[in-house]
């Protein structure tokens, strides 16, 4: 297979215009529901096209063998071909199937262009971070990166819902927040053995554990407390923000429950691990979903 840096091809014409583009299925293994049967059928395809912008972009930053300038060359080609198509110009070939549909859905919609560039800044700082070995000095730092990386998914959704007021994006904020601190919580195992580091230096020292020793065999006590401090972070932020569900209306209310359900069920997991996360991943599995269901009828 080629790597995420490999022309796309040139796929064939669409119909009418850029807007005639559909988006790709979802093909990626995910912990929460994307443009499921519970989303409106309307806003199925500027969803799937702002997941398949965003999924593409992740995989330039991140899959292959690619060298991190040559990923950030994709990454700002790809950023120019956003604010081009955004501008009216069509797609050119390396990228129209991602950007046939997110045309659409700008056009449709009106998507707010720079929530789409926001997680375009997000991809670029995550290659130089860990290019550089760099890590965050604080939870600020890191939550700065959240604003960048998730929360504009979420403020996308809310606008094609047509919700703007500052109570509903806050907690939307909240809500994605959470999330992207739940997958760097389920993907210790992965990541820092990659030099991709999001515990923050100060919660390192207020625990006093050293970087080098988080994944030392037997895991040290303080390493485990450290882990149930940052599982304890994404909750309350997720418990703030989760009364977005009943500001959601309808199936998209329902499908927010579920992606609400799965963030606390994968945190659910990594407590039940005490710290055992910064060497084994947690992942769902069937009976997780039944349970998530389950919670997201009782929210």
């Amino acid at each position: 297979m080629a790597g995420p840096l490999a022309p796309a091809g040139t796929p064939p014409a669409p119909e009418e215009g850029a807007a005639a583009w559909r988006a790709q299925p979802v093909t990626h293994y995910e912990n929460f529901p994307v443009a499921s049967w519970l989303c409106p059928p309307a806003l199925r395809a500027p969803i799937a096209a702002i997941y398949g912008f965003a999924r593409t972009a992740d995989d330039l930053a991140d899959e292959g063998d690619a060298t991190p300038p040559e990923r950030l060359a994709a990454l700002a080609e790809y950023g120019t071909e956003l604010h081009r198509i955004a501008a009216g110009h069509p797609p050119g070939a390396r990228w129209a199937a991602v950007f046939g549909p997110l045309q659409g859905a700008i056009r449709g919609h009106a998507l707010p262009v720079p929530l789409l560039a926001d997680l375009l800044s997000a991809f670029t700082q995550d290659i130089v971070r860990t290019a550089g070995g760099l890590t965050y000095a604080d939870r600020e730092g890191l939550l700065d990166y959240c604003r960048r990386s998730a929360n504009p998914v979420g403020r996308l959704l809310l606008h094609l819902y047509g919700i703007h007021d500052a109570r509903a994006l806050a907690r939307s904020d909240a809500i994605c927040t959470a999330l992207q601190l739940i997958n760097f919580w389920q993907d210790f195992s992965v990541d820092l053995p990659r030099g991709r580091h999001y515990l923050a230096d100060a919660d390192l020292a207020r625990f006093g554990v050293e970087r080098a020793l988080l994944q030392q065999q037997p895991l040290d006590p303080r390493a485990r407390a450290l882990v149930a401090d940052a599982a304890a972070w994404a909750r309350a932020l997720m418990d703030e923000g989760a009364p977005l569900v009943h500001q959601v209306p309808g199936r998209m209310g329902w499908e927010l429950r579920l992606v609400v359900q799965g963030g606390l069920r994968i945190l659910d997991k990594v407590e039940a691990l005490r710290g055992d996360s910064l060497i084994r991943r947690p992942v769902l599995g069937g009976w997780d979903w039944m349970r998530m269901v389950v919670r997201a009828v009782a929210m």
